[in-house]
């Protein structure tokens, strides 16, 4: 039998997952079956279940169950607890496992694809919800100096600072960026570019920046990106690569080989430009 995966959330008809595992199985000769799975909003453990039941080898967990897919782990991976969030569930004989990938995804998208090297940087992260979460342990075993939190909230920002048990990281408001000194990597990690608008950050902060990392994606630049090249931002990026990445680390996860990635990115930014 071709072994079954799926990516669940709600909604779930926009996902680029099958198109982008189907490519990956092609590419290293897997025999697999990835679909899209619908879960009502009140219905997760339900449709976890019944696709397990079915014979369903792993899932791919996208809004708004990463939450309820950690509590349905049996274990959890460190970056997943560090997270406090899984975006792959994978079923064993042993039980289910829960890890999280996001956050190696825009990692190595940023070091590969984009060639910056992470080792000392001072790293301004934007956002301290789940996002954020999930990339804050990979930034901080790939070397960063240091990582500054601003949210909105700034106690949140705090809290996720001290959660994370490492003195590189602290945590602010946005009214307290001005005094922060500057930041050789930004990263978006709120949903503002979904909405057509930017994080309110001064303009100072991205003047001396090498890179200004965003990590939702679109046909066009998002308003972060436009202001980051607008104020002397080296380099701007979306978080297409980041998709794509944290996806081949599923598969390697799943099917135990790490499939090529930059053909598929490549394919994935032409469908977006032509629309």
């Amino acid at each position: 039998m071709t072994d079954r995966y799926a990516v669940i959330g709600n909604p779930i008809a926009h996902s680029r997952s099958p198109d982008i595992h189907a490519q990956f199985a092609a590419q290293t000769g897997q025999q697999i079956r990835y679909e899209r799975l619908l879960a009502p909003l009140d219905g997760f453990v339900a449709a976890v279940d019944a696709f397990r039941t079915a014979g369903g080898r792993g899932l791919n967990v996208t809004v708004p169950f990463k939450l309820q897919a950690c509590d349905y782990a049996d274990r959890l991976s460190p970056r997943a607890q560090a997270a406090g969030a899984v975006n792959t569930l994978v079923f064993g004989s042993d039980g289910v496992e829960g890890d999280n990938t996001d956050g190696v995804g825009m990692v190595r998208d940023i070091a590969g694809r984009h060639q910056t090297v992470l080792d000392g940087l001072r790293v301004l992260l934007v956002g301290a919800g789940g996002a954020a979460r999930g990339v804050l342990l990979p930034l901080l075993q790939a070397g960063v100096a240091a990582v500054l939190i601003v949210n909105r909230t700034p106690d949140k920002a705090r809290a996720l600072a001290l959660a994370s048990a490492d003195s590189r990281v602290t945590g602010c408001g946005f009214d307290e960026l001005g005094k922060a000194g500057r930041f050789d990597l930004l990263v978006n990690a709120t949903s503002a570019g979904l909405d057509d608008a930017a994080p309110p950050l001064p303009t100072s902060c991205y003047a001396n920046a090498r890179l200004a990392y965003d990590m939702v994606y679109g046909a066009r630049p998002t308003p972060f990106m436009q202001i980051a090249r607008s104020q002397g931002c080296a380099m701007s990026c979306d978080g297409l690569g980041m998709l794509v990445e944290q996806a081949a680390e599923s598969f390697r996860i799943w099917r135990g080989v790490m499939p090529e990635t930059e053909p598929v990115y490549q394919q994935l930014r032409q469908t977006l430009v032509a629309g």
